[in-house]
């Protein structure tokens, strides 16, 4: 149900008020609590602080919501993670989803519910997605294939014959050989200029095809131009067709590069929401409403680590053992680990299987921003999943 329906519908406006009582309930028991423990007024935030905070799910009729309570979450828990986010400068809105109910969302800043805006990398995992579908329809008929085969014009150009050895499981996994573009300054600007497939001959291989892992945002848009060539159809009529539409979810804009190809690693726009029937769906193991959206098997070999130590860079004290699967991140927090479709800015899903818990960030991209200033943005949301992950009690 489109976003602008749901406050013209009297039921759902009547369920405002159920869902408004939950939490003036949720309120007052966090307030209880820290009178009762004694927490009230040691340094941090004040009990009628914690208590105004309002996560209420917003009226809609795409999620079956609930409370935290209800589905097992301490609600102090949830209470300090939105006390937490309202810190954020940058964080545009939070969502918890929890035994497949939506029991938290509040938007920030310039954040709503309908709101799409630029996913960043987070399009590198619906990508991933589409793979999985392409392979199960016969569009593909192997990982291993190598990926200059969908790419004949190219072929006479090579001049590594090491590029001839690059398979499609390879570009899944990072691990083409291929370099990170913000490595060198000359790779950036080559990234900005929009040329996408002919770096696949300019660009130098860093490792061996299948060696070492190296983030690299042209293996991504390989993927999706390879679904694209391999399926006859233009990436972003695919991805409605045959992931958002059976999940009830609409693609936004999406940019494409100069030859037309929507971009494989960037600037796909979805809501919030949108984003976590995406994350529910992989928990679900592909399936959706009783159908197989995904394959089971493609979801389960996607959030594998196929490469430890994926991310070298310092994100704090909860992000830990990150490791890398088919565009999709993993991280361990505290007791548990999870998996992470991340982008640039902090946009989130995180999966924590053991616990059936979604949580999606959607923050401002930064479009264009890179250097330390950004990142210290971008690691505060980034944080503020982790910490919340990291402090529930594992099972």
């Amino acid at each position: 149900m489109k976003a602008n329906v749901w406050t013209r519908d009297p039921l759902l406006r009547s369920g405002r008020h159920r869902h408004a009582s939950h939490s003036f309930a949720a309120a007052i028991l966090v307030l209880s609590i820290l009178l009762s423990s004694g927490l009230a007024g040691c340094g941090g935030p004040s009990a009628e602080e914690l208590a105004a905070i309002d996560y209420a799910p917003l009226p809609g009729g795409d999620w079956e919501v609930s409370t935290p309570a209800e589905q097992g979450l301490d609600p102090m828990l949830v209470t300090k993670l939105y006390h937490n986010a309202e810190q954020s400068e940058t964080l545009y809105g939070l969502l918890v989803i929890k035994n497949g109910h939506l029991v938290a969302e509040k938007y920030f800043h310039k954040g709503s519910v309908a709101r799409q805006d630029n996913r960043q990398s987070v399009t590198k995992s619906y990508v991933s997605a589409l793979v999985g579908i392409a392979l199960e329809q016969g569009c593909l008929t192997s990982l291993d294939q190598p990926f200059l085969d969908f790419f004949p014009e190219y072929a006479d150009q090579i001049e590594d014959p090491r590029k001839e050895q690059i398979t499609i499981r390879h570009l899944l996994q990072m691990r083409s050989g291929y370099p990170w573009e913000e490595s060198h300054p000359d790779l950036w600007e080559g990234l900005l200029t929009g040329d996408f497939l002919g770096m696949m001959v300019h660009y130098p291989l860093v490792s061996d095809p299948g060696a070492e892992f190296h983030y690299s945002n042209v293996s991504s848009h390989y993927l999706a131009v390879i679904v694209a060539r391999a399926c006859s159809t233009d990436l972003k009529s695919y991805a409605q067709e045959h992931l958002f539409s059976p999940l009830g979810a609409t693609v936004g804009f999406w940019r494409q590069d100069w030859e037309g190809y929507y971009l494989g690693f960037t600037e796909i726009e979805v809501t919030a929401r949108d984003m976590a029937k995406f994350g529910q769906l992989y928990l679900d193991d592909g399936k959706f409403e009783g159908n197989q959206i995904v394959p089971a098997e493609w979801v389960r070999d996607s959030l594998l680590t196929y490469s430890e130590d994926a991310w070298d860079y310092s994100v704090g004290r909860n992000w830990r053992d990150s490791g890398y699967g088919y565009q999709w991140w993993s991280v361990r927090a505290g007791d548990h680990r999870y998996n992470l479709a991340w982008g640039h800015g902090g946009q989130q899903i995180a999966l924590v299987d053991d616990l059936d818990l979604v949580v999606v960030a959607t923050a401002d991209p930064l479009y264009g921003q890179v250097g330390d200033g950004p990142w210290q943005l971008e690691k505060v949301n980034l944080n503020l999943v982790a910490d919340f992950i990291a402090s529930l009690p594992g099972k």
